[in-house]
């Protein structure tokens, strides 16, 4: 029994010193931890590009989708009755202003045209007699030979002549300007589209004839938003537009805005506008859908960054520049409108700061930072400009009513 015990107390001691050593290795382990996270490496400063900036005038454009109006559209309307004898232009086709378009029968208005040339002559005839009667009555009063009746009858007789005369010239007149209008002229020129009525028709007064759209110049109009329409100028730069055809392809002539709604459409919440294109070669035709960009007003001794660059805090906007000791500087800017996907900068920059445009995203005020690129100005104008701000404005919101039609 005493040997199991020293057996026992052989094994628990031999445990415990075994315990003793362990816990002294653990110990200096832990010792050493710390030492060897601080001697770590500080991890590099971030890579960027900064571009350097320069003041200049900057044009605010806009692009807003628009509709091709022709400048006028005139409905061709008979002025007499009659059978409709011939067509005389090819549908679809160019005509010039006064060009004869239709010949209504001219008959029963050539007959009229005699009979009131017959009664304007009988009309000069009695008229003649009358002042004749006129002048003998007058010579035998001054002789007494007549009375003061007989004088005034002849006096009267001869006024009576000379209205009737006049009213015969009224009536001559008249029939020839209704004869006149058996031939139905363009009263613009323009395109013509397809006739109403064919030849051999009864054409009653005012009946409609045909239509003849103007198409130089031709109308664009668009909607711009109420923000834009309040930034736009009023000077001679600001009347300027440009028009984008299907295809990307520009045309070749600038236009002149001449007209601006003076109110808001509360349902769109724009502006009604028009432009005038000259158009020689017809290559717009009405009703085509088009891009019109206008130019709404200059800004002078401005700074322009890419949109991507800017970033926004809980109260303002900032950029990141970088110092002499390339460091970060969060610089708080105040912001004016963008224009071909490039961020105008209004208040905040001075000329040859270097703003971040790559590489801001993580960056924090007072950050070391590692310029690897160095863009100016004049190599960012080269770049590929982003979508226009009036892009936004909906193929909904251009003004679709009709032309307002002239009658002839």
């Amino acid at each position: 029994m005493e040997g199991w015990m020293r057996r026992i107390d052989f094994w628990v001691r031999r445990g415990a010193a075994m315990m003793v050593v362990l816990l002294l290795v653990l110990g200096l382990a832990a010792c050493g931890g710390p030492s060897e996270s601080q001697e770590r490496p500080a991890p590099p400063p971030p890579p960027v590009t900064v571009l350097t900036v320069q003041t200049r005038d900057v044009e605010v454009v806009r692009e807003y989708p628009a509709r091709v109006h022709g400048s006028r559209q005139v409905q061709v309307r008979s002025r007499v009755e009659g059978i409709l004898r011939e067509r005389l232009f090819e549908e679809g086709r160019s005509v010039n202003k006064d060009e004869l378009l239709f010949r209504i029968d001219p008959e029963r208005y050539e007959i009229a045209l005699l009979r009131a040339e017959a009664d304007l002559a009988d009309a000069r005839a009695s008229l003649n007699h009358a002042q004749r009667e006129w002048a003998r009555y007058s010579n035998l009063f001054a002789e007494a030979a007549v009375s003061e009746l007989e004088k005034d009858k002849a006096l009267t007789d001869l006024e009576r002549a000379q209205a009737r005369h006049a009213q015969a010239e009224v009536v001559v007149a008249d029939a020839r300007r209704s004869l006149g209008y058996t031939e139905v002229r363009a009263p613009v020129a323009g395109v013509t589209g397809m006739e109403s009525l064919s030849e051999g028709n009864l054409i009653e007064w005012a009946g409609l004839l045909a239509t003849i759209t103007q198409q130089d110049p031709v109308h664009v109009r668009f909607a711009m938003p109420e923000v834009d329409a309040a930034m736009r100028g009023v000077d001679e730069r600001s009347r300027r537009a440009k028009l984008l055809l299907p295809g990307g392809l520009e045309h070749p002539r600038q236009g002149d805005i001449d007209f601006t709604a003076s109110v808001i459409d509360p349902r769109t919440g724009t502006v009604t506008a028009r432009a005038v294109f000259p158009n020689p070669d017809l290559t717009l035709i009405p009703g085509q859908f088009v891009r019109i960009q206008v130019v709404l007003r200059l800004l002078e001794e401005v700074f322009t960054v890419p949109e991507a660059a800017v970033g926004q805090g809980r109260e303002t906007t900032h950029l990141f520049v970088v110092d002499d000791e390339n460091t970060a500087r969060l610089r708080p800017v105040r912001l004016g409108p963008v224009t071909d996907g490039r961020q105008i900068i209004l208040e905040g920059l001075k000329s040859g700061d270097q703003v971040v445009i790559n590489g801001q995203a993580a960056l924090r005020d007072g950050m070391p930072v590692n310029v690897v690129e160095t863009v100016h100005d004049d190599a960012m104008e080269d770049a590929p400009k982003g979508d226009h701000v009036s892009d936004q404005v909906s193929n909904d919101q251009i003004p679709r009513e009709n032309p307002k039609l002239e009658e002839n």
